[in-house]
């Protein structure tokens, strides 16, 4: 595999190392924010067939969370999403073409930078979230662009997350249309700032070629607000039914006993993966139907 390319960025200069997982190199970069005012590591995941020097270019996926992503060590309670290891075996059957997959750590900020919204529930008084579109953009995306071989535009650009990094992806989509072409959402916090997320989805129109919703019955492991959090995504999933997604646009996945933990979501995201990600042709990302 070759390392990436080294061209000269219009962020500010990052530190950059390999990292060994189970399924090839995860390559690191440090990367000091000006619009949240902090540094966090971002882990670029490369396909085994990687070139960057050649004329291969390469659609990614940006998830966030990113420490619990691809090894066991970093991750939270000691397990990852398997995501270099589910990547490379759907791509060595041919289930999706190779892509390059991101992970952008979270901070000790977390909830203020994934919290759209005010909110008691969890208590967040002083919400960033609505910085992570422009967070995404200006900083992480030209850092993967201008040093990795990446296909632009929304039919080649993914955002993914779980949680209240499920909740950011969706807001993000609010914020920005057109900038990503598909959707990897899991257990959302909807419940956030009374659910102004879903009040907010009802005017939406402009959703991506391809979504993924995942959710448990157990998230919580109480039976009323696990019911409350599961109505929840199935409100979410009839405004985007409404708004013209079918099934080949629009998989959800409500799954028995599930919990909400690193395990539950990595069991899921091969099948993510490969609807948001095999070659069945897309529509236009953003357009109405």
């Amino acid at each position: 595999m070759s390392r990436p390319t080294t061209r000269k960025l219009k962020t500010k200069p990052v530190a950059t190392a390999a990292m060994p997982v189970a399924a090839g190199n995860v390559w690191l970069h440090e990367l000091s924010s000006r619009i949240f005012g902090n540094t966090r590591l971002v882990r670029v995941w490369l396909p085994p067939d990687y070139d960057g020097w050649g004329a291969t270019r390469y659609p990614v996926l940006y998830l966030n969370d990113g420490q619990n992503l691809f090894d066991p060590v970093t991750a939270f309670a000691g397990v990852h999403w398997q995501v270099g290891e589910t990547a490379a075996r759907l791509i060595a059957e041919q289930k999706i073409r190779p892509l390059i997959i991101v992970g952008i750590d979270n901070t000790k900020n977390r909830a203020r930078e994934y919290t759209p919204y005010k909110s008691l529930d969890p208590r967040v008084l002083n919400a960033k979230g609505k910085c992570y579109p422009d967070f995404l953009q200006r900083e992480v995306m030209p850092l993967i662009e201008e040093r990795y071989s990446v296909l632009k535009g929304p039919e080649n650009t993914g955002l993914g997350g779980s949680s209240l990094g499920g909740l950011i992806t969706l807001y993000t989509q609010l914020a920005a249309p057109g900038v990503f072409g598909r959707l990897l959402i899991e257990s959302p916090s909807l419940f956030v700032g009374n659910r102004k997320i879903l009040e907010e989805s009802r005017r939406f129109r402009r959703w991506p070629a391809r979504t993924y919703l995942g959710m448990g019955t157990r998230e919580v492991g109480h039976a009323e607000k696990d019911e409350r959090i599961v109505d929840d995504v199935r409100e979410l999933e009839t405004i985007l039914r409404a708004s013209g997604l079918d099934d080949q646009r629009l998989k959800v996945r409500v799954e028995e006993d599930a919990t909400h933990s690193e395990s539950a979501w990595a069991a899921r995201f091969p099948e993510a993966l490969e609807f948001l990600y095999s070659d069945r042709v897309l529509p236009a990302s953003g357009a109405r139907v």
